[in-house]
């Protein structure tokens, strides 16, 4: 199974979370995509359309200055055209470990789930 194509499918993800870049939306997840995660003790459910408009909704760790702190730290696949990944992605002040489900459809590796846990909150989106 070529690595490469969801290496390449892991790193436009990392670049959106960073940059927010709306226009890269459509090639990271799939429209029906659902994210799921726990915050504050609290079930959080979001689908595709209103984690895009979250994203969009706040300035991006880029706009802020945030540093850009970001692993790949597993891949594993189901077959030919479904995988799962496991991330560590900074977004402003909090420190996500995102687990991702991939699948290809039309030959394009795309985020069908997101299952988010919070790592770590840091005192402010810039500190180290």
């Amino acid at each position: 199974m070529p690595i490469a194509d969801l290496t390449d499918a892991l790193n436009r993800y990392l670049d959106l979370m960073y940059t927010a870049d709306d226009a890269a939306y459509d090639g990271v997840f799939a429209a029906s995509a659902q994210l799921h995660g726990l915050r504050d003790g609290k079930l959080v459910v979001m689908s595709g359309a209103e984690f895009r408009a979250l994203l969009a909704g706040r300035p991006s760790p880029e706009a802020l200055g945030a540093p850009r702190e970001q692993a790949i730290l597993a891949i594993d696949f189901a077959g030919p055209d479904q995988a799962v990944a496991k991330v560590r992605v900074r977004i402003g002040a909090t420190l996500f470990l995102d687990q991702l489900s991939y699948h290809r459809v039309d030959g394009a590796w795309r985020v069908t789930a997101k299952s988010f846990h919070i790592e770590r909150v840091y005192a402010s989106p810039t500190a180290r």
